[in-house]
């Protein structure tokens, strides 16, 4: 990346990013409120449009473009995605309105993290049973409620290109709902080519992340919604495994076979 292209970039990306978070934020966080969810415009909760339009701002302050292939059905689901990059959540929610299964860290963040409280997000500390006990109580709660959730099956943003095991333990809810289960494909394109150093480089903290984001040149992001799974009478790990193979298989095949 030559600098100089980055540098202006990075002088309107920067001022943009500032302005979206400190007045875009607050009109987010509050049409999330109850209110929000019961003010429709047309057919579609005031809540979801401003998420979707929040998030995506953030994508086109990042210079992602998307493109969707498929569509999110009403309803709740259990939506499980690979997981690329830390954008990959305000990529998701620029289509679709879902509270997220997070780490716990999130909710301490500035800003995002009252908008990923006010957006339904469940958190999650790593390595406690009781919390993932509690995690799993809320998924199964909200999808009794008709309510999309959303995981990243992998565990987090591991290292290496293409499509990680996907863990069985977060499919128990989608089963103890009755609910199914929505496969995603999350990819990242340049060029005609995977962008795959959208991701963490090895050692690279967030902070070094995100300006090394803020100042990328513009790249692709493709959703593929994949066909739904049922979740009734199978067990958690072939469901898994059932929704890895078609992520990994969509995530595998040549790019613009649309």
């Amino acid at each position: 990346m030559k600098l100089f292209p980055g540098i202006l970039r990075l002088t309107y990306r920067l001022p943009m990013m500032l302005l979206h978070l400190i007045f875009g934020t607050p009109v987010t966080v509050l049409c999330q409120s109850e209110w929000g969810r019961s003010t429709h415009l047309g057919s579609v909760p005031l809540s979801e449009i401003t998420s979707r339009w929040w998030s995506s701002v953030i994508c086109r302050i990042f210079g992602i473009r998307r493109r969707i292939k498929g569509e999110f059905k009403s309803g709740a689901q259990l939506v499980a995605a690979n997981h690329i990059s830390w954008l990959d959540i305000a990529l998701l929610h620029s289509f679709a309105s879902m509270g997220f299964v997070a780490k716990a860290e999130i909710n301490s963040w500035p800003l995002l993290g009252g908008l990923a409280r006010a957006g339904a997000t469940v958190f999650h500390q790593r390595g406690c049973h009781d919390s993932a006990n509690g995690v799993a109580v809320a998924m199964v709660n909200r999808l009794k409620e008709d309510r999309r959730v959303a995981i990243f099956p992998e565990g987090g943003i591991l290292p290496g290109d293409g499509v990680k095991l996907f863990h069985a333990r977060m499919f128990a809810a989608a089963i103890d709902a009755d609910r199914p289960v929505q496969p995603v494909m999350l990819r990242y394109l340049r060029n005609g080519k995977r962008y795959d150093d959208i991701t963490f480089l090895r050692g690279e903290h967030f902070a070094a992340n995100f300006f090394r984001l803020l100042i990328q040149k513009p790249c692709m992001a493709e959703v593929h919604v994949l066909p739904l799974i049922e979740s009734s009478g199978k067990q958690r790990r072939p469901l898994a495994n059932e929704t890895e193979l078609q992520v990994r298989a969509a995530f595998e095949s040549d790019i613009g076979d649309d």
